[in-house]
């Protein structure tokens, strides 16, 4: 693909140097839909980014387009606060109806803000307020967001030197594996908690991924989360399940924790909870620890209606028979076996390839070559990002409801890539 390069100087001249995506991808979008964006000069691209995670049923889904363009076009409330609206009566009984009761789930639904670090803020603040203590213990690199609450129990030194104050409150423990299976799980969180010389204050509440997205698509056994969920039982800490990018699908279950059978005390959704792109999250808890005062934590955009009406309509479209959980993990075997051919014809330079669902990273030796890889994937038109600690894991995030054959496109797309940075 030819691309010529765009005009950017207003953006360049305007816009602050944090933008960081258009870095990667320097052309000017006009239009997407499905699984492929359009840039102004008509050049196409099969999009394996999804908005980070937010378009979990693609760009312009049109059964969602439909159900706000109607909500809209009758002049349905837009702005509500946290004042009570049809849009968000629907929602809410959807939620209930096909994701929390046949899941055996009696969890209360809280608005913190539109964002997902509002969501993990609103998880930090009610733990340390039902618990009353301060500390929260995090995993080596964890990301939650990047408010100052967030920060401190993320663990990307980039990220947390932004924050120019120290981050405390946090402590981070060795996510599963990160010691090479060194010492068994927890051992030395455990001895930690048991030992009154550790120095360690007793924890409100431990946050967990089950799988690290922008830490280098880390994924956590099952065993090892069940573990983690029973220590915290034990020593009576609440468990958090950060699931904004993994949850709704994104691993195959709506939540990334079923595999597992855990349920967790808190956990916190937003990204595709909204369905369309639309701001949204929900921090959810058990019902006992509700405990809030009215007001006590609220946000101007805690109640965006237009986001209730997709995130309803794609309850109520992919989430109601069943089917989407069996779609994902089908086309999650279908990228597997691709990554497993790609690291199969370059020994020498993949280091490993992991994921669950439609979440996948191919990891380097080379920390550079990832980088290399999505530049080139991009000239072939295929975004995909990079993550991990030094950006050494080309992440795959495509849209759930990618087709069989858009799905081979783009991995035909990223091997060539692969081949053609050697």
């Amino acid at each position: 693909m030819t691309i010529t390069q765009p005009d950017l100087s207003v953006f360049e001249t305007v816009e602050s140097e944090v933008r960081s995506y258009c870095r990667g991808w320097p052309t000017i979008f006009d239009r997407a839909q499905g699984a492929h964006m359009y840039d102004e000069d008509g050049h196409t691209y099969l999009d394996f980014f999804a908005g980070a995670g937010t378009l979990n049923y693609g760009h312009n889904n049109p059964v969602l387009k439909r159900a706000l363009i109607d909500y809209l076009e009758r002049d349905g409330v837009v702005h509500g606060l946290d004042m009570s609206t049809g849009a968000k009566r629907a929602f809410l009984e959807t939620f209930r109806d096909v994701i929390l009761q046949p899941r055996g789930m009696d969890h209360k639904v809280m608005f913190p803000g539109p964002t997902g670090t509002n969501a993990v803020e609103a998880a930090l603040k009610l733990a340390r307020k039902v618990k009353g203590r301060e500390s929260i213990v995090s995993f080596t690199n964890a990301f939650h967001g990047m408010s100052l609450g967030s920060l401190a129990v993320t663990g990307n030194a980039f990220k947390r030197a932004g924050a120019g104050i120290p981050l405390v409150h946090g402590t981070p423990m060795p996510f599963d594996d990160y010691l090479d299976g060194a010492t068994p799980d927890f051992v030395w969180f455990e001895r930690l908690l048991e030992d009154q010389g550790s120095g360690l204050n007793k924890p409100a509440a431990v946050i967990v991924e089950t799988v690290q997205g922008e830490g280098g698509i880390n994924v956590a056994r099952a065993s090892w989360l069940r573990a983690l969920s029973e220590l915290c039982k034990r020593h009576d800490m609440l468990l958090i399940v950060d699931d904004i990018q993994m949850g709704c699908g994104r691993t195959g279950a709506f939540f990334s924790f079923e595999e597992a059978g855990i349920q967790p005390d808190i956990i916190t959704l937003s990204k595709s909870i909204g369905g369309y792109g639309m701001p949204l999250a929900l921090t959810l808890f058990r019902p006992e620890l509700d405990v809030w005062e009215p007001g006590e934590h609220n946000g101007t955009f805690r109640g965006n209606n237009p986001a209730f009406v997709t995130a309803t309509a794609a309850l109520q479209t992919y989430w109601a028979d069943g089917q989407m959980e069996k779609q994902t993990l089908s086309r999650g075997e279908q990228v597997e076996s691709v990554l497993k051919a790609i690291a199969d014809e370059h020994p020498g330079d993949v280091a490993e390839f992991r994921g669950r669902g439609l979440v996948w990273g191919l990891e380097f030796h080379d920390k550079n070559r990832a980088g290399a890889v999505a530049r080139r994937a991009f000239e072939l038109g295929l975004l995909i990002e990079t993550s991990g600690p030094q950006s050494e894991v080309v992440k795959l995030l495509p849209s759930l409801t990618i087709t069989p054959e858009e799905l081979d496109e783009g991995l035909r797309i990223l091997a060539r890539a692969v081949r053609e940075t050697d």
